[in-house]
């Protein structure tokens, strides 16, 4: 199937960002499946990269990292995707205890069967403001 601006997966992957972006964690939980597994990583010093697997652990390492974070300060840059994978490139506004600062990020989804995010992989860096 070819790539789409605005397939199944891409839909669900921004409605998910809107939602943790938004401090709506009940709408963010409701799109993983049980056993989702997420890898965020950077070439930063600090954080230390992120490996959890499970809807728990992904909610508690989300939650602390998205509280963080400004509401209504998502930009999706740009999207692409098919009916089980999607690519967001987007930034967010945030201060994590260092300033605010612009995060860069891109994020890249796998949906299961029943439309639920299986696994997330976040690559991203700390841009001061």
């Amino acid at each position: 199937m070819s790539a789409q601006q605005e397939s199944t997966a891409v839909a669900i992957a921004r409605a998910h960002v809107q939602a943790w972006s938004n401090h709506d964690f009940d709408t963010a939980r409701s799109a993983l499946a049980p056993d989702v597994r997420v890898t965020a990583v950077t070439t930063q010093p600090t954080p230390p990269a992120t490996d959890l697997t499970g809807a728990d652990d992904y909610m508690t390492g989300l939650t602390q990292f998205a509280r963080g974070v400004v509401p209504g300060s998502a930009h999706i840059i740009a999207s692409v995707g098919d009916e089980r994978n999607a690519l967001l490139m987007l930034t967010v506004e945030a201060d994590l205890g260092a300033g605010k600062a612009t995060l860069p990020r891109a994020r890249l989804y796998l949906l299961d069967e029943n439309n639920k995010i299986k696994a997330e992989q976040v690559i991203f860096y700390a841009a001061p403001d």
